[in-house]
């Protein structure tokens, strides 16, 4: 094994991510996609850079500033990654304006939907625009000049702001040179011209070029020589060490505001921007040059999407769906007598999330039902989960809800979920101190003559209406005694902090997921070297525990055929020659965001399948509480192989192949076009 640790067999996790944003923004190059989606891709990208930033590139910041000296099974130090994700980064950016600029907002425009710079107003729109920004914006903004009395403000994380040169003396006799103006976070980045200004349906204008545009009117007197917007990215990560607090919602509320204004990682500027002033920026935020990023457009794209939702033209879209209602549950109104009949099995975003919420429903009204106990994750406070949970507790339900309060950048959406259960008598929990609970578990316990029943629902993906919609996942409805005396036994461990025991069939992280799947690899490769067929395949949204990577080399050099299916970051390099020859790695980036974790294991012919909530990370294995469930009804297993590995590795249109030396190559088809999104859409929707 000591040869398949070596650093060269292990791509770098921050590269790799940097890699899937380029696969994402190739999706905004894509002739096939609706003009429109182009640029949500765009919008994407630019969000998925932010946190990039915000976490990964800020906690290699502090390593370095640290002195650290801990390297990752590439052995690559932090201040070596920031070296190379720098000008990868950088590239990412440009092709991400030039997109923009010289072929989507072109291509736009010739629809009738404009993005319109103050160049291209007519008087018309310009007396508009006036009319707007003295009364919805000169009231409300505040522009700080700097001198010894008015230091440099600090800008908000990814708040839009302007540097001013100034010429002449303000009204007490001062001649700073330089002023900051902050645009109002409360207001829409993008305004919409009223039909009366504007010559067609879709004229848009951004708030950074009407501030730009009326800049002078702050400063009466004196004259505004230069404008340029920029936008700083701070350090986003939280830390509140668990051991050492009382109460962990309070503790969270308290670290929430730092947020805002932690160190800064990033300044974006206006490509116009004269070097001299992006060096005086740089400076007062304590960053080199290196750092600074110039943006031939809005510093935010992401809020360019707006423009998607604003413009009502579906023949720019993708074309809308209905999501499909499970045979077993259109047959059956009453959802207990459905499930009791045999487990069912949801795809989504193909087929419908509605039945889980019906479920909780029918939970909440039925007077047989005692208890509901669920795991919260991300759901939105508005989310008609909550509400069919609220309304259980209120029916006298025995409701509990383990709220994982550090889901990054949901914990205060979740700590206001938090007390909006409890307010309602529902019992709430915060999972376990130093791990996070990330499992997707239900269990209903219902009164069916004299025994008590467990019906339970488990998940690959997040309880959350809309990203139901955006996101493939799996959702297991069972009545299994065994399944449900698993679910039962996780949530008492994670409620009263005592230990499950040992579990019938399903996988827990931190203590069997990864030491189980260790074992199906090994009997996979021991299987190979004994002659007989092997194989193994798995989809997931990361790979990068180095265990798992080296038991998969071993596999591979054993002669078992591995494909993998990974939507974003992979530490290891298939088809190395003595290594890894018997690996392939694929990438789907297409419609909806790839999120079903599947593993399966040939076992001479009695192949197993598993759904689960984890990733192959360390994170997931050590530092989460997991589930990883077996399908054992021989019908569903066949269909999650059909339509999750048959389906992808068929697919020539949205799949990216993963090369030795860490690129990814788009495979093209020559013939019959196949897109594994697009066929289930077909075959479960239609």
């Amino acid at each position: 094994m000591d040869a398949l640790a070596s650093p060269d067999l292990y791509i770098n996790r921050e590269l790799s991510q940097l890699e899937f944003m380029r696969r994402v923004i190739a999706q905004a190059q894509d002739e096939t996609i609706p003009v429109l989606e182009r640029l949500r891709f765009v919008c994407i990208a630019s969000s998925v850079l932010d946190e990039f930033f915000e976490i990964r590139v800020a906690g290699l910041r502090q390593q370095e500033a640290y002195g650290s000296v801990q390297r990752g099974p590439d052995n690559l130090s932090p201040s070596d990654q920031l070296g190379q994700i720098e000008p990868l980064a950088k590239e990412l950016v440009e092709e991400q304006y030039r997109i923009l600029n010289k072929v989507l907002l072109p291509k736009l425009d010739k629809q009738g939907i404009r993005l319109l710079t103050p160049e291209q107003w007519n008087n018309k729109q310009a007396a508009w625009l006036k009319s707007f920004f003295k009364k919805e914006l000169a009231p409300i903004i505040s522009p700080v000049g700097l001198d010894p009395a008015h230091p440099f403000p600090e800008p908000l994380n990814k708040s839009l702001a302007f540097i001013v040169t100034l010429d002449g003396k303000d009204a007490f006799g001062r001649s700073s040179g330089k002023a900051i103006v902050q645009a109002p976070r409360a207001l829409p980045r993008l305004v919409r011209l009223p039909e009366s200004a504007a010559t067609g349906e879709n004229e848009f204008v951004l708030l950074s070029s009407i501030m730009s545009a009326h800049i002078s009117e702050f400063f009466p007197g004196m004259n505004a020589t230069g404008c340029y917007q920029f936008r700083v990215t701070r350090n986003s990560d939280l830390f509140v060490d668990e051991e050492e607090v009382d109460d962990l919602l309070r503790a969270l509320e308290g670290e929430l505001s730092s947020r805002r204004y932690g160190d800064a990682v990033r300044l974006e500027v206006a490509d116009d921007c004269p070097e001299d002033l992006a060096g005086f920026l740089a400076a007062q935020f304590r960053l080199s040059r290196d750092q600074v990023y110039r943006c031939d457009g809005p510093v935010n794209l992401m809020r360019l999407a707006a423009i998607v939702d604003l413009v009502e033209r579906p023949d720019l879209k993708y074309p809308g769906f209905t999501p499909a209602i499970s045979p077993q549950f259109r047959e059956k109104e009453n959802l207990f007598e459905a499930i009791k009949s045999g487990d069912v099995l949801l795809h989504h975003p193909f087929e419908s999330f509605a039945p889980f919420v019906d479920f909780l429903r029918q939970s909440a009204r039925d007077p047989n039902v005692l208890a509901i106990r669920q795991t919260l994750y991300r759901t939105g406070t508005d989310s008609a989960v909550v509400e069919a949970l609220v309304d259980a507790a209120q029916a006298g339900k025995e409701v509990l809800v383990v709220i994982e309060l550090r889901a990054r950048f949901d914990e205060a959406a979740n700590i206001e979920l938090a007390t909006k259960l409890q307010s309602v008598g529902a019992q709430v929990v915060y999972g376990v101190v130093g791990l996070k609970t990330h499992a997707k578990m239900c269990m209903v316990i219902r009164r069916e003559g004299r025994s008590l029943n467990r019906y339970i629902h488990l998940g690959t993906g997040n309880y959350h209406i809309r990203t139901a919609r955006l996101y493939t996942d799996y959702g297991l409805f069972s009545c299994d005694r065994e399944l449900g005396e698993d679910v039962q036994k996780v949530f008492q461990q994670l409620t009263v902090m005592g230990k499950a025991g040992k579990l019938k069939k399903i996988l827990q992280a931190p203590f069997t997921l990864h030491s189980t799947m260790l074992e199906l690899i090994e009997a996979e490769a021991n299987r190979a070297r004994k002659g007989k067929p092997a194989g193994i395949y798995a989809k997931m949204n990361s790979l990068i525990e180095p265990q798992i990577i080296q038991a998969l080399y071993a596999a591979s050099q054993a002669g078992v055929k591995i494909h993998l299916i990974v939507r974003g970051i992979c530490a290891l390099r298939p088809k190395v020659k003595g290594v890894s020859e018997n690996i392939s790695v694929r990438s789907i980036v297409g419609r909806f965001l790839e999120h079903t974790r599947v593993f399966c294991f040939e076992n001479g012919g009695d192949r197993k399948v598993y759904l689960s909530s984890a990733d192959w990370m360390g994170r997931n294995f050590f530092s989460r509480v997991e589930t990883c469930f077996p399908i054992e009804d021989a019908k569903l297993r066949r269909r999650v192989f059909s339509e999750t590995i048959d389906c992808y590795l068929d697919d020539n249109a949205q799949s990216w192949e993963l090369n030795a030396d860490g690129s990814y190559t788009q495979r093209k088809y020559k013939q019959k076009r196949r897109a594994a999104q697009e066929e289930l859409l077909h075959r479960l929707c239609s």
